[in-house]
C-alpha cells in the first residue's frame, strides 16, 4: 500500500475556481496513479469570509467533476476532524512546544506601532521586515504590556529555525514541478503564526494540519512558493518529516493577466451552469500545465491518470483559452447517446413547453440541431421555432428574403402544392427536391427557394434541415406560417 497522501484544501470564501479545480485534480491524479489517498480538508478559519453555500458548492463542484477524496469533513478519516475551525483546541500545544524550544516569542506590538515600521520601510524604499523588537523582551516588560492591556500574538523565530538547521541564510529545496527553489531568510521576517486573539495564521495552522493528516506531497500554485520556506521551518522545528512540494505555474487569463470574472466563467459551477460538460472542462483543465505523451488530448481521468507524471508538469504559466474549451466541449457532446443528450438538455429548455413535443418529436428535434452545439446552453436560442403557433421572423429573413417578389412567389406556390403533400420524412426529401428542380429551371438558385420556406416557417435564414424540422413542427403549423408570411 503507498504511503502517499494528498489533499486540497480550499477556502469557502467563494466558490470553487477552475483553478482549484486544477489543483484537485493533478492531487487526485497523483494519488490515484501511486494508490495514494486523496484527502479533502476544508480551510474555514477565515469566518467573516465563509459560508455554508460555499462550502456545498466545493463538496457539489468537485463531485460533478468526480474528484471523489478517500477521507474528509462528509466521509471522515482517521486524522479528522477535516474542518479547519473544528481543529483549533489543537494548535495551542504545538504554538507552546514551539515558545519551549525557542523557535517562538510573544509580541506585543500594536496594529499601529507596525504600521509604522511599514511605513518607514516604505520611506527608505526598503522591503518590510518585522524589526523583532519583542523577541528579548524580560519578563518585566511583558508583565508592563499585559497590565495596559496588551494580548500578545506569538511570532515565529526565521533566525532561530535557520540557524538551527541550516549552515546558510539561504535555505533550498527541490519542487517537484519546478526543480531548485531558494529563499534569503534574511528577507523573511519572523511572521505571526498564533494572533492575539487565540486563532492560528495560515502559514502554522496549514502545517499542523498537513502534519497530523499525514500528508506525503503538497501539490498547489506557485503562489504559494513564498509561504513554503516558512513552513519548511515550522516542520523542522516542530521536528516532524517536512513533505514533498509542488508548485503548479499560475492559470492565465488569454490576455496573460490574472483569470477574472471579466474573461468569462471562472467558477466550476458557472461552467456547469453554462452547458459545459464535467469530463470535457475536466479533460481540458488537465491540460493547463500537463501534455500528453502521444499528443491525444481527448482522454478520460483514467487514461490521463495512467499517463500521468507530476515531475513532467509545465513549471510554467497556462493561458485558459476559451475557444478551445468550447471545441472540447463540443466534442465531448457529440460523443453523447442521443438519450442522456435529451435529458441534458432539458434544463436548458426551460423556457418552452416541452409537452408541445412527443418523445419522437423531441428526438428528431434534438437530433436535428445536436451538431453545432458548443455548450448545452446553445439549444436555448436554436429551438424556439419548433415551438408555438406562430413563430417570430429575425429581421434579416424579413427584409432579405420574404420582402422580395421570388420568395412571395415561392411561397405561394409551396402553400398550394403542399396541401397535398403526405408528411412522411421520405416524401417531404423527395416533394422539396422536386419543388428546388422546380424553381431552378425557372433561373432560381436552390438555396433561394429554401430560404423563402425557411425563413416563413422558423423565421431564420439558417438552422436545422429542413425536412426534420417540417417534421416536428407539422404540416398545420407549417402551413399557417406559409401563408402568414404571404403578403
Amino acid at each position: 500500500m503507498s504511503d502517499v497522501r494528498v489533499r486540497i484544501a480550499p477556502s469557502p470564501s467563494g466558490n470553487l475556481h477552475v483553478g482549484t479545480a486544477r489543483t484537485a485534480l493533478f492531487n487526485f491524479l497523483y494519488a490515484k496513479k501511486t494508490g495514494g489517498k486523496f484527502i479533502l480538508r476544508i480551510e474555514d478559519t477565515d469566518a467573516e469570509r465563509t459560508s455554508q453555500a460555499y462550502i456545498d458548492n466545493i463538496f457539489d463542484s468537485l463531485k460533478a467533476l468526480g474528484l471523489n477524496w478517500d477521507e474528509g469533513p462528509d466521509v471522515g478519516g482517521e486524522y479528522g476532524p477535516y474542518t479547519q475551525s473544528e481543529r483549533f483546541d489543537i494548535y495551542p500545544k504545538y504554538v507552546q512546544k514551539l515558545l519551549d524550544d525557542g523557535f517562538a516569542y510573544e509580541c506585543f506590538c500594536t496594529p499601529e506601532e507596525l504600521e509604522a515600521e511599514k511605513e518607514e520601510a516604505t520611506k527608505n524604499k526598503k522591503p518590510y521586515v518585522y524589526s523583532k523588537r519583542c523577541e528579548n523582551l524580560t519578563d518585566e516588560q511583558k508583565e508592563q504590556f499585559r497590565k495596559e492591556g496588551r494580548k500578545p500574538a506569538i511570532r515565529f523565530s526565521i533566525k532561530k529555525a535557520q540557524e538551527a538547521f541550516y549552515d546558510n541564510p539561504v535555505i533550498h529545496f527541490t519542487d517537484m514541478v519546478k526543480g531548485d527553489l531558494h529563499q534569503d531568510t534574511s528577507l523573511i521576517g519572523d511572521f505571526v503564526i498564533m494572533k492575539s486573539n487565540g486563532s492560528p495564521t495560515y502559514n502554522f495552522a496549514v502545517v499542523i494540519d498537513d502534519m497530523l493528516m499525514k500528508i506525503s506531497h503538497i501539490i498547489r500554485g506557485e503562489d504559494h512558493i513564498s509561504n513554503t520556506f516558512k513552513q519548511i521551518l515550522i516542520y523542522k522545528a516542530l521536528g516532524a518529516e517536512v513533505p514533498e512540494f509542488g508548485h503548479l505555474g499560475m492559470i492565465l487569463a488569454p490576455d496573460r493577466s490574472k483569470l477574472s470574472k471579466r474573461h468569462g466563467a471562472t467558477a466550476v459551477s458557472e461552467f456547469v451552469e453554462k452547458g459545459y460538460l464535467t469530463d470535457a472542462l475536466l479533460n481540458f483543465v488537465a491540460l493547463l500545465g500537463w501534455a500528453p505523451a502521444d499528443g491525444v488530448e481527448i482522454r478520460t481521468v483514467d487514461e490521463i491518470a495512467k499517463d500521468f507524471n507530476i515531475h513532467e508538469l509545465s513549471a510554467s504559466n497556462s493561458i485558459f483559452e476559451y475557444d478551445k474549451l468550447n471545441w472540447m466541449n463540443s466534442q465531448y457532446i457529440k460523443k453523447l447517446s442521443t438519450e442522456d443528450l435529451k435529458e441534458r438538455l432539458k434544463p436548458f429548455l426551460t423556457k418552452y413547453d416541452l409537452s408541445e413535443l412527443n418523445d419522437e418529436q423531441y428526438t428528431r428535434m434534438i437530433n436535428a440541431t445536436r451538431e453545432p452545439l458548443t455548450i448545452l446552453s446553445d439549444i436555448t436560442d436554436a429551438v424556439p421555432y419548433f415551438f408555438g403557433e406562430d413563430v417570430e421572423i429575425d429581421e434579416e429573413a424579413q427584409t432579405k428574403v420574404l420582402d422580395t417578389d421570388t420568395a412571395q412567389d415561392v411561397l405561394k406556390t409551396f402553400v398550394d402544392m403542399a396541401e397535398d403533400w403526405e408528411w412522411t420524412e421520405e416524401n417531404l426529401h423527395q416533394k422539396l427536391e422536386d419543388f428546388r428542380t422546380m424553381y431552378k429551371e425557372k433561373g432560381v438558385k436552390a438555396k433561394v427557394t429554401m430560404w423563402a420556406i425557411r425563413a416563413a416557417v422558423t423565421g431564420r435564414t439558417c438552422g436545422a434541415d429542413m425536412v426534420q424540422i417540417l417534421m416536428v413542427i407539422g404540416k398545420d403549423k407549417t402551413m399557417k406560417r406559409a401563408k402568414k408570411a404571404i403578403k
